[in-house]
Order: C-alpha cells, then structure tokens, then sequence
C-alpha cells in the first residue's frame, strides 16, 4: 500500500476565550475552530476541502503548515512528524509545503515589485545564482501565463488574475511538492476563476503537485478535486471520491451544499434544500450532532440531539465516509 505524502491525524486547533470589553468580565470559552480533523492525500492527487464560511477549513490548511500552532493532533509529511520538527529542519520543510492565498492583493507586498517578490524565496533557499536569477523569474512567469515584462511592475498595476497568478508564481519558486490552494479562485471574476482553475490542473499534472483546495463553492472544486471533505463546524462530516460525493451524496449537510450549486441548464428542474438557521458558534457547539439544529432530515430525533455521530464508511462503494446516524437510509 503506498504511503500518503501527508496525513493528518486528530487535527484540533482552538483559540483561547477572551474577557470582555477591557479585559473586564467573565472569560469566554474557548473557539473551537477545528475539532478533531484527519484525513490523507496521496502524491499527486487533490482533495478538495468544502464548507461554508467559519466551518475551519481555512484553519486546517494554516495549521497543516504551521503558520498557526496546533492545540492538539498530528501531521505527517512524507513521514516527518510536523508539529515535532525544530526551527531549522522547519524551514527547510517550508521549501516542499507552500501556499496560494485567498486574497491576491493583500498577501503580496505592495512595495516589491513582482520580480522581487519571486527573487525573494530564491535567495532565502539560495535556489539561484546572481546570475541565474533573472532567468528563473522569466521562466516562472511564463510558467503561469504572465509576460515576463510583468517582473517590473507592482502589484496595484495588476488585476486580480493577475496578482493570483504572481501567488502561484511565488509558491512554485521554490519547487514544492504540496500546495495549500486556500479559496484561491474566490475573490476573482468568474471568466478568471476558469483560467486560473486550468493553470492549477495543468501545473498539477506538469510538476506532479499534490493539492490541499479549500473552498466553499462545491461547483469550483467539481473541476479539480479527485477527492473530497466536507466540513462543518470544525468537524468532517463526509469524505469520498469526487464522483461518488456528487453522484449520492449521504449526509444531509453535503446535499444541501450540493442543492445550491447552480445548474448548467436552467430549465432543468432541482429541489432547493434550504437550510433554516445559523451556523452555531463555535463557542458553544451543539450537543451531539453538531449539524442536527438545522437538518432536514425527516428522522432526526433524540439520538442526533445527544449523540456525536462518528465518520464511518457508507454505501457499497469504498471509500465513502459520513458522520450522520442515517446516512445509510435514503432522505
């Protein structure tokens, strides 16, 4: 059986309570951003990480990567425990682990240029030659479809595609095998979504990179993901091949995210899920099924109000995982 390159076992990330206005006050309870999350991916594959916004999937690929300590869990890459690796044996992992932000204005420096923003991870790696650094900055720029006269100008004279594609641009200098995509397509244009989903896919394949996507749009991640999670409130609640998650979805969460993907003809006719409610906070999560506030399922009782529902395989296809006490039942 081939060894995953990066597997993340029992992830928990919570942030401290704070007091109140002041400082003053009673201390509040914890966040409880991610609460025991594990998953695989395997080399070359993508897994697609979905949920609406405060689910914890921003926080999971942050922490995989440590720019934010973890409460508790572990993480594996290519063998090597990351939480447990010291400062320089973490800088030096930092050259296969890197990251394309959501927003592609604000995480590049506004006062380099874009060649210095390129130039910079090379000389920190020493990945380049004095004399070779001009090249390397052409040729990743042509990597991602930029000319390389783009190496002069700052990022407001860009466009959004355009700065998302110096991001990529600047995750790729360092040669990575893994790449945290973090809603990396949300803040553009739909018309650009499509051009830099294609870059993501044919660098993918060109470089045999292995993706970490989170969004919260499940039509985007459709085009990339051979895989994909689905989180709620912190937790999975459903993990499966792609196909089998858009084929029969089994928790109640992932057919209402599904219900709301638009539908290319749209004469075509789709019962709407809707949900009814909030997001609980994740200071105070529901007992038992986090979920079970706002489920529409018909037979949801007692037992999802006090029970946890475990991530357990479902359906006759292998492979396929849902944290729901009826998910093996047709909604």
């Amino acid at each position: 059986m081939t060894t995953p390159l990066l597997e993340v076992r029992d992830l928990v990330k919570h942030y401290p309570g704070e007091r109140g206005l002041l400082g003053l006050g009673r201390l509040r309870p914890p966040v409880r951003a991610v609460d025991g999350v594990s998953f695989t991916i395997s080399t070359g594959r993508t897994l697609g990480l979905v949920g609406e916004s405060g689910s914890g999937k921003s926080t999971v690929g942050r922490t995989i990567l440590r720019l934010q300590e973890p409460t508790a869990g572990r993480v594996l890459f290519d063998g090597a425990d990351v939480f447990a690796l010291g400062a320089g044996p973490l800088r030096a992992l930092r050259r296969r682990m890197q990251i394309v932000f959501q927003d592609p204005y604000g995480s590049l420096n506004p006062r380099m240029t874009v060649g210095r923003t390129l130039r910079e991870p090379l000389e920190i790696h020493r990945l380049a030659a004095p004399a070779q650094m001009e090249g390397r900055i052409r040729a990743l720029l042509d990597e991602v479809g930029l000319d390389p006269a783009f190496a002069g100008r700052y990022p407001h004279e860009l466009s959004g595609g355009q700065r998302q594609r110096v991001g990529i641009a600047r995750a790729l200098s360092v040669e990575p095998q893994f790449v945290v995509c973090d809603e990396p397509v949300s803040a553009l244009d739909v018309s650009v979504q499509a051009q830099v989903l294609n870059l993501l896919a044919d660098l993918r394949e060109q470089r045999r990179l292995t993706y970490l996507f989170i969004a919260h749009d499940l039509a985007v991640v459709r085009h990339i993901a051979d895989d994909v999670a689905v989180m709620y409130l912190g937790r999975l609640v459903e993990r499966a091949p792609a196909a089998a998650i858009y084929a029969a979805p089994r928790h109640p969460y992932t057919r209402a995210l599904l219900s709301a993907v638009p539908a290319p003809d749209p004469r075509a006719a789709r019962a709407r899920i809707v949900l009814t409610g909030d997001v609980p906070s994740p200071t105070h999560p529901p007992s038992g099924c986090a979920f079970h506030p706002r489920c529409p399922h018909p037979r949801k009782n007692e037992r999802c109000r006090a029970e946890t529902p475990a991530l357990r395989p479902v359906g006759t296809e292998g492979g396929h995982l849902a944290a729901c006490h009826f998910a093996d039942e047709p909604m």
